[in-house]
């Protein structure tokens, strides 16, 4: 449904750090570098998907309210791998993993980056 998605970044150099930590807790991996923006992707896609950029326009990134990412997880392990690795590089707590009330097995974490963008990792498989 999606072609990519970009969140916005105050320090590249600090959003680098927290992406390259975390995404690969969902099997993803930094796909592109460039001088305002670092792109994360599947291995095996053909596009990046994610990217966090300074925005084009120079002014501040900001974070919009009600805006979040839901990444798929392949385990709750995964989930769990995530919100950990999120906490350890500079990210927000904004909901521990766990079971939540969207169905029987939608087990999620909810986190904020170092820029404040709100970012979600949800296995919907049952263990």
């Amino acid at each position: 449904m999606f072609l990519y998605l970009t969140l916005g970044t105050n320090d590249l150099a600090r959003a680098r750090r927290f992406y390259d930590a975390v995404m690969p807790t969902l099997g993803l991996i930094r796909r592109a570098d460039e001088p305002t923006e670092v792109g994360y992707g599947a291995a095996g896609d053909s596009r990046t998907r994610l990217w966090i950029t300074e925005p084009f326009d120079g002014r501040p990134a900001t974070v919009g309210n009600g805006t979040m990412p839901a990444f798929e997880a392949e385990s709750r392990a995964a989930v769990d791998a995530f919100h950990k690795a999120a906490l350890a590089n500079g990210g927000s707590d904004e909901g521990a993993p766990g079971l939540r009330p969207y169905g029987a097995s939608f087990y999620a974490a909810y986190v904020r980056d170092p820029d404040g963008n709100k970012l979600s990792a949800v296995c919907e498989r049952s263990e």
